[in-house]
């Protein structure tokens, strides 16, 4: 993920995701702002992608994609509350972005039983290697 445009495109995913239930809860606001930060993106230019729709680009690599799905699966978990389109729109997210269903059950259910929904990176990518197996 080196381009702007890259970058881009995952944080509108991340902002479609995030009102997917109807509702943008403040820490999920919050928790985009941090992602937005650490990808680079100024304040401003970040408020006004929540005005923007772009076409997505695909992400290249499964190893990005596993990092896109465990930041939306994080987004999920920011405002405490796992609503059921939640659940169903990030399934059908990972099928869209190539990843393996029983691996991304698995992770959404090992972070619904983690008291702060983190798992280790080690784990998360052992889950789906598993699965090429």
């Amino acid at each position: 993920m080196n381009t702007f445009e890259e970058k881009r495109s995952l944080l509108l995913e991340m902002i479609a995701f995030s009102t997917v239930d109807g509702h943008l809860h403040k820490r999920e606001y919050e928790f985009l702002a941090i992602v937005a930060n650490e990808l680079g993106f100024e304040i401003d230019v970040f408020k006004d992608l929540f005005h923007q729709e772009l076409p997505q680009l695909p992400i290249k690599t499964e190893f990005f994609r596993i990092q896109q799905f465990y930041r939306l699966a994080l987004l999920m978990h920011s405002d405490g509350v796992l609503h059921n389109k939640e659940a169903v729109a990030i399934q059908q997210m990972a099928i869209d972005m190539g990843l393996n269903p029983i691996a991304t059950k698995r992770i959404l259910k090992l972070m619904n039983e983690a008291p702060n929904a983190i798992i280790d990176g080690e784990i998360l990518l052992n889950v789906f290697q598993e699965q090429h197996n």
